[in-house]
């Protein structure tokens, strides 16, 4: 007769070979790895054919592994009863539950039910992306395989491109662009180009106006690989330039575009974008040195800010929200927000500025820019210079 694991292991595996498998959890994990929480398993079917989908839930992050069905079987059956305690197993027709005692034998509880759907057993099923696995430039990019298949080391550049396009599409939507002509675009200090081409197909696909899209980067070998990628992939009215952003000319621009531009190379941006009468200014500050040797809070704070930590992360606000104040004093309308979870990139703030239709008070909007600065002591910053904003009176 057999035993309540081997029960279990044959009843997991028929429903794996007959379709009738939902999903699988095992939980109690008792292993070495003190981070890991459970594991969830589903089947998927990917372009290589059907596959099992384990989801390891640590801590902090999960992590997504594909196998084919006999490889995910025989770590199953390992795992079961070894690193986990307790499994769970969903199928069409029944649930199953077995549980290791910690002293005794092994229980298995069987309980039968109305029949349900099949499981719909596709990647990413609920979840429509703005930018699909299947465009020839991810592929070129190596975020995809040539299948269509994301690559595992590229699963959160993969997100990371599509959230950036989910923030973008509304922002584009509501800026004042011209009706008449192309939309004139630059990412600067694009990199490897993944959002420069990410906005391409945005506007290609879902926009439908005709836009010349321009990615700066300061090495030449990317801006080379960015070029060859978009003749090879057809991305017409996409180029790419070599060069620095604050040595950058730049001229009826409509989109400015800087994420992760480093420390200073931030105001170098906006002020560029400012400059050539852009109406939309996107940017994800990236290091933020310049002002930390300048930041004396109240005193009140001091006791907080003495920790280094904490002395960092104010920087951070400071210089942030002191660039949202200039753009107001500018003639835009901000907005701040999470661009990715942290679990991706701890520097996830984006930074949005629309153009205003009508004229702004300035004096008012100097005021509110000067007293932040002097709250917290900053009389010098980059932006500030380069819009010729004197932060104190």
């Amino acid at each position: 007769m057999a035993t309540a694991p081997e029960e279990f292991l044959r009843l997991l595996r028929e429903s794996v070979d007959d379709g009738s498998f939902v999903k699988l959890t095992l939980g109690r994990y008792r292993g070495a790895d003190a981070t890991v929480r459970n594991l969830y398993v589903r089947p998927v079917l990917l372009r290589a054919g059907p596959h099992l989908s384990f989801v390891w839930h640590h801590a902090t992050r999960d992590i997504t592994k594909n196998h084919p069905p006999v490889d995910g079987l025989r770590q199953l059956g390992l795992l079961i009863g070894g690193d986990f305690g307790t499994a769970h197993l969903f199928t069409m027709t029944q649930d199953s539950q077995l549980e290791f005692a910690t002293e005794g034998t092994p229980s298995l509880k069987i309980i039968p039910h109305e029949p349900t759907a099949p499981p719909a057993g596709t990647h990413d099923r609920a979840k429509a992306r703005p930018i699909a696995a299947g465009g020839s430039w991810l592929h070129a990019l190596g975020v995809t395989t040539a299948t269509g298949v994301v690559r595992e080391r590229m699963s959160g550049k993969f997100r990371q491109i599509n959230r950036f396009v989910e923030l973008l599409a509304p922002l584009v939507k509501s800026a004042p662009l011209p009706p008449d002509r192309p939309i004139q675009v630059a990412d600067m200090g694009c990199g490897k180009g993944y959002l420069t081409f990410a906005t391409w197909q945005h506007f290609h696909d879902v926009v439908r106006r005709p836009a010349q899209i321009r990615g700066i980067e300061q090495r030449a070998e990317l801006v080379d690989l960015c070029n060859r990628t978009s003749r090879e992939c057809g991305c017409n009215g996409l180029e790419f330039t070599a060069g620095a952003i604050a040595g950058m000319e730049l001229a009826g621009l409509d989109i400015l575009i800087a994420l992760h531009a480093c420390d200073t190379a931030t105001d170098d941006a906006i002020a560029k974008g400012i400059a050539a009468g852009a109406v939309l200014i996107v940017v994800a500050p990236c290091c933020h040195r310049e002002l930390s040797p300048q930041l004396k809070a109240p005193p009140v704070l001091d006791p907080a800010l003495r920790h280094g930590i904490f002395h960092e992360r104010h920087a951070e606000f400071v210089t942030d929200a002191l660039r949202t104040l200039l753009l107001e004093w500018a003639g835009y309308d901000t907005q701040a927000f999470e661009f990715i979870s942290t679990e991706h990139t701890a520097k996830n703030l984006m930074i949005a500025a629309v153009r205003r239709a009508q004229p702004t008070d300035r004096e008012a909007a100097a005021a509110r820019a000067r007293d932040f600065a002097e709250f917290y002591g900053i009389r010098a910053q980059q932006l500030a210079r380069l819009l010729a904003f004197p932060l104190a009176p």
